[in-house]
């Protein structure tokens, strides 16, 4: 009922938000800065953009500069499965830069919340994405998605690119892209990556318990399971399927930060009236990649909780994936790079450098690790300090690997 309930309540207020969003625009013209009707019109936007979506946004990457030339950049799908698209930004001028495979989370916003990551990636490699298609979109004929299927689709995905490929994967993929390629080792497949990149994600969450870790040691599964799992209404194409809402999770990590999201709207209310649409722009960006919501498979939020969280399998070497053990031990001719932020209250530091201690296999100087002083979670993998400071370290473990 949560989820027909929210159904109901966008339904009802969407006539609301389009008459904001007619005013916004109608109002503004070339009002004086501080007017009655550019307050008025501030105030619209602001309402207007109080909603969330639940389409992708564009990644709007139409350029890069590659050797200091401007290289167009075309979006590519080269593999369209279900539950997920493997997408390239191809770049028709530039041949020769090794492929990487940015593995995106699935837990509750779109790929393009790694925009900026694949962006400065783009620079120096050949760039893919999994572009994770929204649950309530999914028709229920194509079945379940859970943790398996998900380990299922990265080994799709990397088999697809072929050998050679590197893998950067982003909070959330980090356990399956770990598993993905140690299944991968085993079988001895060439499409092995050459080096696997974990960012801020969940391997030990034994070590350093955030309140998101907390949170979800807190209560049993079956909890999880009743409160939190509804059933997609009428009339989206998934119809009947169950789902984790997006917008629930949203609205966890948002009660995490309320105060500053005020803020956040307040500044953007005050730019507006003083006619500084620069700095409106960049918090309208924001919460429109923010607030565009993406609903997880109840399979795959559920067995990703109780494994990852709960019972800390791969951690504890009990990770099975249809049946079979994995064992990060036997990757051997992958590097491993793990990265951490100084202040992520999402995934602490500690969680994903426990990598390191799983991959036996690999040789000393063939790991690194690296810790980013002075950001927190989303500023691993965008910002300046993930530009300046931790894709060179990126771009040199791949770069390193290539013979």
């Amino acid at each position: 009922m949560l989820y027909h309930a929210y159904q109901a309540s966008a339904d009802a207020t969407s006539p609301l938000r389009l008459l904001a969003q007619w005013g916004a625009s109608a109002l503004w013209l070339e009002r004086d800065e501080g007017s009655l009707l550019r307050k008025l019109s501030a105030a619209w936007d602001v309402l207007s953009r109080l909603r969330l979506t639940h389409a992708r946004p564009p990644f709007a990457i139409d350029g890069v500069e590659v050797a200091g030339q401007w290289q167009p950049v075309q979006e590519e799908t080269v593999l369209r499965l279900p539950f997920g698209t493997l997408l390239r930004f191809r770049k028709p001028g530039v041949q020769g830069q090794p492929p990487v495979l940015l593995a995106a989370p699935l837990s509750g916003h779109f790929a393009t919340l790694l925009r900026e990551t694949a962006r400065t990636l783009l620079q120096d490699h050949d760039v893919y994405i999994t572009d994770w298609h929204n649950a309530r979109d999914v028709h229920l004929r194509h079945g379940s998605f859970g943790l398996d299927d998900y380990i299922d689709y990265m080994m799709r995905f990397i088999g697809r690119i072929g050998p050679g490929v590197h893998v950067v994967a982003v909070c959330q993929p980090c356990v399956a892209a770990l598993a993905a390629t140690a299944l991968l080792a085993e079988d001895g497949s060439e499409a092995t990556p050459r080096s696997l990149t974990l960012m801020a994600g969940p391997v030990d969450c034994r070590v350093n318990p955030t309140a998101v870790n907390r949170l979800a040691t807190s209560k049993p599964i079956r909890w999880f399971d009743t409160q939190l799992i509804s059933h997609v209404p009428l009339p989206h194409a998934g119809q009947m399927r169950r789902v984790y809402p997006g917008f629930v999770q949203l609205t966890a990590f948002m009660a995490m930060n309320l105060e500053r999201h005020k803020q956040q709207f307040r500044a953007l209310y005050q730019h507006l009236v003083a006619g500084e649409t620069e700095q409106a722009d960049v918090i309208r960006a924001f919460y429109d990649e923010y607030l565009a919501v993406n609903d997880l498979p109840a399979e795959f939020y559920l067995e990703t909780v109780e494994k990852v969280f709960q019972t800390f399998d791969l951690a504890r070497g009990e990770l099975a994936w249809r049946g079979r053990r994995v064992d990060p031990a036997a990757i051997r001719r992958t590097a491993l790079l793990t990265v951490e932020g100084e202040r992520d209250d999402i995934c602490a530091p500690g969680q994903t450098v426990a990598a390191q201690d799983l991959c036996t296999g690999i040789r000393p100087y063939r790991k690194t690790h690296h810790i980013q002083t002075g950001v927190g979670h989303y500023g691993v993998f965008s910002g300046r300090k993930w530009n300046q400071q931790i894709y060179p370290r990126v771009r040199e473990v791949i770069h390193s690997s290539l013979d």
